[in-house]
């Protein structure tokens, strides 16, 4: 038996050790995992974004007959044919500046719904 007197103001509940404080690890994984959900949500937005413009500034380049022989004008035509591959002479019209807004603008529209709607299910997941 031990001599040991606490002294006055002792109480039993303190001979028993602290309740251990729950962990913290899941939820700073969750977190974790809610930000790169929403990092890679953002990417998509963004490259569906980039996507958008070079075809939508290449239809407007296109109605504004810009200089083809620019080094610029080359580079967002090359980015825009190189995007819009697959939708290339979909529409045959008569009119080539209509052709032209169809074929380049229809992936434009086609890359922002998929790309924000892909970037808004990644939010919210």
């Amino acid at each position: 038996m031990s001599n040991y007197d606490p002294g006055p103001g002792y109480h039993q509940t303190y001979d028993r050790p602290p309740e251990p404080v729950p962990h913290q690890e899941p939820a700073r994984r969750y977190e974790r995992r809610e930000s790169a959900s929403r990092r890679t949500a953002l990417l998509i937005h963004t490259i569906a974004d980039i996507a958008a413009a070079f075809l939508g500034l290449w239809i407007v380049l296109y109605l504004l007959d810009a200089n083809r022989d620019n080094v610029f004008v080359e580079f967002v035509h090359s980015m825009a044919g190189g995007l819009a591959w697959w939708s290339q002479d979909i529409f045959t019209m008569d009119t080539e500046s209509l052709r032209v807004l169809l074929n380049f603008g229809l992936p434009a529209v086609i890359y922002l719904a998929v790309g924000h709607g892909l970037s808004a299910r990644l939010s919210r997941a």
